[in-house]
C-alpha cells in the first residue's frame, strides 16, 4: 500500500496549534485512521490531539458521532450533510476546538455518476468561545485522481491543508506564511467545487 503522505503538513498542523493552544480531533471514513496515524507521527502529539475514530458503517456514524439517520437516507454517507455532520460531532463528542471530518468513494469501485471514484468530502468544523456565536462548519468537495491508495493519501494531505487554512483564518499569526497549504499535489483535482463556508451554528 503507498500511502505516501507528506510529513510536513502534520508538522505545520502541529505548530498551529500548540502556538493557539486549540485541541483537535478527527473522524474517518474513507481514510480508515490516516489522518490520526498521520498527526500521531509528529512527537509531543497528545499536547493537541485528543482522539481519532473510524467511523466506517452507517451505524458508526450514528452511534459515534451523531450523524442522523435522514441525511445517511437521503444523500448517503459520502455527502455533504454527512460530512458535516461527522465534522460537528467528533468536535462536540470529544470536546475539542478542531473537529475533522472525511468520507468519500476511494475506489477501484462504488463510484457513481453523481460520486464517482476519487470523490471526497472535508469537513471542518470550529468550536468558539461560548457566548461568541463563532462556531461553525465548513465542508468541501474533491475529486482526486489515482488508486486507492493515491485517493486515500491524497485526502489526508488535503484535510490537513484545509485544517491549517482554517486555522490561518481564526489566528493568522499560528500559521507560517511559508506554509503552502494549495497543494501541488492535488494540483489535478477539481477542488473546493462545493465549499459551503457559512454554515455558522
Amino acid at each position: 500500500m503507498n500511502d505516501d503522505i507528506d510529513r510536513t503538513l502534520p508538522m505545520d498542523v502541529a505548530d498551529a496549534l500548540r502556538e493557539t493552544e486549540e485541541t483537535l480531533s478527527v473522524a474517518e471514513s474513507c481514510t480508515g485512521g490516516l489522518i490520526g496515524a498521520a498527526i500521531t507521527a509528529v512527537p509531543g502529539a497528545s499536547d493537541y490531539f485528543e482522539s481519532g475514530l473510524t467511523t466506517y458503517a452507517y451505524d458508526a456514524k450514528r452511534r459515534h458521532l451523531g450523524v442522523g439517520r435522514e441525511p445517511l437516507d437521503e444523500h448517503g454517507a459520502v455527502s455533504e450533510p454527512v460530512a458535516r455532520e461527522m465534522a460537528r460531532g467528533v468536535r462536540d463528542v470529544t470536546n475539542v476546538t478542531w473537529g475533522v471530518s472525511t468520507t468519500g468513494v476511494a475506489g477501484p469501485t462504488g463510484g457513481s455518476e453523481e460520486t464517482p471514484v476519487g470523490t471526497v468530502f472535508i469537513g471542518i468544523a470550529y468550536a468558539g468561545p461560548w457566548g461568541s456565536e463563532s462556531s461553525y462548519a465548513t465542508v468541501s468537495r474533491y475529486e482526486f485522481s489515482g488508486d486507492r491508495a493515491d485517493v486515500r493519501a491524497k485526502t489526508v494531505d488535503r484535510a490537513l491543508a484545509d485544517l491549517l487554512a482554517e486555522i490561518n483564518g481564526q489566528h493568522p499569526e499560528a500559521v507560517d506564511a511559508e506554509t503552502d497549504i494549495d497543494l501541488e499535489t492535488n494540483a489535478d483535482t477539481d477542488a473546493d467545487t462545493g465549499t459551503d463556508t457559512n454554515s455558522a451554528e
